[in-house]
């Protein structure tokens, strides 16, 4: 990294925080009526008791999240829009262990959908040893049994890691064949968390940015 002046770049930093700021404050809104039903889907991603309700990644922001895509996802089951979930699910030998604490183990209360979720069911579940799930074999099978979907509404947790990831990741393989294709990520539906230096106010913003760049549609909600 070169040699920076400390002062400097945290003006720099301040006005370009405010730009992006602004620029995600007038995003619009998009109508779910307005997409071609079938040919989207709605992704969920890690929306599990182990990020929202218990465990040692739990978050307040993770649970906040879950009335907004509750109905999203009820709105997408009036439309016939097909939905996907990922949930994180480890064994111990799972290296992100090695990163973060233990969680979402397999065959526990943590790795599963939390409850109002899975009431309304009627998605594919998805289990990720991974914190991006476009890299999982059986998403891979699903994405090849649904090639004519090429619009994709991305919610859940956390934005700047599991969401991030699978967006951009996804973005990046259509534009790798040459195809066109929607992803949109509704700022009302991702989140992350609050622990030490990771703000969550701050990652958050940074992660919608970066997305945006990508070519992901950051939109305000999806409605």
């Amino acid at each position: 990294m070169r040699v920076m002046n400390k002062n400097d770049f945290l003006n720099r930093s301040i006005e370009t925080l405010r730009e992006i700021f602004d620029m995600l404050a007038e995003l619009p809104a998009i109508q779910l009526k307005g997409l071609q039903g079938k040919q989207t889907a709605l992704v969920i991603v890690d929306m599990v008791n182990g990020f929202a309700r218990e465990g040692a990644l739990k978050s307040p922001r993770v649970e906040g999240l879950i009335p907004e895509i509750v109905e999203l996802s009820k709105a997408c089951d009036e439309l016939q829009i097909t939905k996907l979930a990922f949930a994180d699910c480890h064994t111990k030998a799972s290296l992100e262990f090695d990163a973060y604490p233990a969680h979402c183990m397999e065959g526990t209360n943590e790795g599963e959908i939390v409850d109002e979720l899975r009431e309304i069911g009627g998605y594919t579940l998805i289990p990720k040893n991974s914190t991006n799930g476009f890299l999982e074999e059986e998403f891979q099978k699903w994405f090849k049994e649904n090639e004519h979907i090429n619009t994709f509404i991305i919610t859940g947790d956390c934005t700047d890691i599991c969401v991030q990831q699978f967006a951009v990741t996804l973005k990046t393989w259509f534009n790798m064949q040459n195809r066109k294709a929607r992803v949109i990520a509704p700022v009302n539906t991702v989140e992350t968390y609050d622990f030490g230096l990771h703000d969550g106010d701050l990652m958050n913003v940074m992660a919608l940015y970066n997305m945006m760049i990508n070519g992901i549609e950051v939109v305000a909600r999806v409605k």
